[in-house]
């Protein structure tokens, strides 16, 4: 089968009675092939072998942690007290800064400048006496312990200014 060089080449296998040209694949699907195998090697030396992106198990903990952060912002914007609102207060400088002050000048008195105790227990450290979680800290802080001579400064302070010794103790809390 002699073919003319104007004409295009078929394949000289036949199946089944059909002939296939012989052409070339498009340079675009080329292209696209080694863009592809490029592409997948440089992930696998990123992610596999040079450690540098996070695994499936660390975008995991980031996300639920994003999430986590986003629920505790809404529900402090929301006016909703729990120990998620508080952990949030604790990481914003301004809160913690007006905590400072208010407990500097009510508190540190009886718990120390550097919350080490004094006639007042330490408060620099993991165990607390009546919880350490920060809704135990808003109630003690605002009703008192008379047993223990403490007294109620929910009343003298006022909400406001109570959470935010609550965001400053939670803040110089032991990890």
């Amino acid at each position: 089968m002699s073919q003319n060089p104007n004409e295009e080449k078929i394949r000289e296998h036949t199946f089944d009675g059909i002939q296939e040209f012989d052409k070339s694949l498009p340079n675009w699907w080329l292209f696209t092939l080694y863009a592809t195998i490029v592409f997948s090697i440089a992930y696998w030396v990123y992610y596999q072998k040079a450690g540098i992106g996070l695994d499936q198990e660390q975008e995991l903990e980031a996300a639920f942690e994003q999430i986590s952060e986003n629920v505790a912002k809404a529900k402090a914007e929301a006016g909703v007290l729990d120990d998620d609102t508080f952990a949030v207060m604790a990481k914003d400088p301004a809160i913690v800064s007006a905590g400072q002050t208010i407990y500097t000048q009510n508190c540190a008195a009886c718990h120390g400048q550097n919350l080490e105790g004094g006639i007042g227990l330490a408060l620099n450290d993991a165990e607390w006496k009546h919880g350490a979680n920060p809704l135990a800290i808003k109630k003690v802080v605002a009703e008192g312990v008379a047993t223990a001579g403490m007294p109620p400064w929910g009343p003298v302070l006022g909400d406001e200014k109570v959470n935010q010794v609550v965001a400053f103790l939670v803040s110089k809390q032991a990890k």
